[in-house]
């Protein structure tokens, strides 16, 4: 795949390039940082306690489109999970909190700090913003890579690609820990938001791209997804687990996004 295919015309600013001149240049301490010195050892180290810790079994990694909300979700608790970003919010609502929880994205990580560092669960969370969990218990962290082409990472003590979207994440690390199958759900691609992709906006109304209508609140920044680069990221994956004699299925209600296997939520996970 060229390094430009996930660029559809019109989508390279000027704004955008300089927005990503700008990460890198913030990024150099950190990616320093993640080569030397007994922080990124220790990270390493508990990274490595993770690795194939369920080979051959199976998860569910939990999105948070709208969906969610006409799901019951309930039986789950049986299930091993990864929620994401602030899938906390639905936690009481379902009876149960996920197995792992994962958030790399900048305007998550920076506006909900405090609420995820109280997440009693593992959290694999961006190495970038560590500093804001230095309290925190049960938190581990990855290395994102700023790249132009996106790749599938089977061993996570290494600088990973995003795939624009933290499902991307998610996926890598499910593949990490060694499950066989991984079903997903509240995999809605679609947005009611329209705008740049990758664009940081300020939510005005009532979020309607989520599970929730307070997912991102009124006055809170969040950024515009990039669905064409999550595609592409996808097929990776796809072709990653199946190379793999691995495999995952697309269980979300009325899902849009068509690169992975659907399934039948009820018939698979009831």
């Amino acid at each position: 795949m060229n390094s430009t295919e996930r660029f559809r015309p019109g989508e390279i600013s000027s704004s955008r390039i300089l927005s990503a001149v700008q990460r890198r240049i913030f990024d150099l301490p950190h990616a320093l940082a993640w080569r030397i010195g007994s922080e990124a050892q220790e990270n390493r180290a508990h990274l490595e306690s993770f690795r194939s810790i369920h080979k051959k079994g199976r998860c569910v990694i939990v999105a948070n489109g709208p969906s969610l909300a006409n799901m019951d979700l309930g039986h789950l608790a049986k299930e091993i999970t990864i929620g994401m970003n602030r899938i906390y919010l639905n936690f009481q609502k379902m009876g149960f909190s996920t197995t792992y929880y994962a958030a790399i994205n900048d305007l998550v990580l920076g506006q909900f700090a405090a609420e995820i560092s109280q997440l009693p669960i593992p959290k694999f969370l961006n190495w970038n913003h560590r500093l804001l969990f230095q309290n925190a218990k049960a938190s581990i962290y990855l290395r994102t890579r700023l790249n132009l082409r996106d790749e599938f990472q089977r061993d996570l003590t290494r600088p990973i690609s995003s795939g624009g979207t933290v499902t991307y994440v998610a996926l890598q690390l499910a593949y990490y820990m060694g499950f066989k199958e991984v079903v997903l759900i509240g995999l809605d691609h679609r947005f009611a938001t329209q705008g740049m992709p990758n664009m940081a906006v300020r939510r005005e109304g009532a979020d309607q791209d989520h599970f929730v209508p307070n997912y991102f609140p009124v006055g809170s920044r969040w950024q515009l997804p990039d669905l064409h680069r999550s595609e592409i990221a996808y097929a990776i994956a796809r072709q990653a687990f199946e190379k793999d004699g691995r495999r995952i299925l697309d269980a979300t209600v009325n899902g849009a996004c068509d690169v992975f296997e659907k399934v039948d939520y009820k018939t698979l996970l009831s």
